[in-house]
């Protein structure tokens, strides 16, 4: 099913992201948290693409599975990195012919080590060109990303990924998926300054369950999502505590999930990281309300 059906329905208001891992044992491990991850009916499936095309023919296996073996709805993330237009075209069609009809578009980050992303010789510079050139196929629902607190590249904050995802929905976006954030103040702000400027394609918010503190330091500086000072005094001194460590992430991600179901969120995106105890544990809490 569609994206732009999907989002149209009640049926569930949960959806989960994987990546594809580099090994055999880690996609079998993947496809085990897939089976757990049922437990709370997702809408769909997303699947990440690695940095420069690095996973992108476990990525293809794997969507390609869950819509054969499954009936849950895959979402292929598909960037701008390291692939021409015909590359981008030839994959497309592939996806097409397995019966995938929904693209999570991306600019992409270049692999480690590699500085700041270029432009691939007969490839997209945005992904405003790459939903642009996937709507005009008219294959596929378009689904994007947003930052809620400013992409870390970009120096203008809030205000240029406003513009940016207004541009994006007037390439074909369908729905914008944010990057996770832990001030839901700060998704609010964006949410309702985007309307202003005119996006009305629904807002997804992305939550990142937490459960190894050093981790998500980690993670946060390498996406420019902020930490608020509160959430680090309450978890540095449990830092090496795991078990304690996860008792924490589970009330603060069942807080913020309420509180977002509260202001009217159309669904809620986890990223699981191949890992389905936290998400199982935050839907017991939140499942009548979903």
């Amino acid at each position: 099913m569609k994206l732009s059906a999907i989002l149209k329905t009640t049926s569930s208001r949960i959806s989960c992201e994987l990546f594809p891992p580099k090994t055999d044992q880690g996609e079998e491990n993947l496809w085990q948290c897939l089976q757990q991850l049922q437990a709370v009916n997702p809408a769909y499936i997303s699947v990440t693409y690695g940095a420069g095309g690095t996973t992108q023919s476990r990525t293809q296996r794997i969507v390609k599975r869950i819509k054969s073996e499954t009936t849950l709805d895959p979402v292929a993330h598909l960037t701008c990195v390291g692939s021409t237009r015909d590359d981008i075209n030839t994959l497309l069609d592939q996806y097409q012919r397995a019966g995938i009809e929904n693209i999570l578009a991306l600019r992409g980050d270049s692999p480690e080590g590699m500085g700041t992303f270029k432009t691939t010789a007969g490839g997209f510079s945005y992904a405003t060109d790459l939903t642009r050139f996937i709507h005009q196929r008219g294959d596929f629902s378009i689904a994007v990303a947003t930052y809620p607190e400013g992409h870390p590249e970009s120096s203008g904050g809030i205000d240029d990924d406003i513009r940016y995802l207004k541009e994006k929905q007037d390439c074909g976006a369908i729905c914008a998926i944010t990057q996770y954030f832990f001030d839901n103040e700060s998704f609010y702000r964006f949410r309702d300054a985007a309307c202003t400027a005119g996006v009305n394609i629904p807002l997804i918010p992305g939550i990142m369950p937490v459960s190894n503190y050093h981790q998500i330091v980690r993670f946060s500086s390498m996406c420019g999502a902020n930490i608020p000072d509160w959430l680090h005094k309450k978890m540095a001194t449990h830092a090496d505590d795991l078990a304690e460590i996860k008792n924490i992430g589970l009330d603060i991600a069942v807080k913020q999930c309420l509180d977002l179901l509260a202001h009217d969120v159309p669904s809620l995106h986890f990223y699981t990281l191949n890992k389905a105890e936290m998400t199982l544990a935050i839907y017991q809490h939140i499942k009548d309300h979903v």
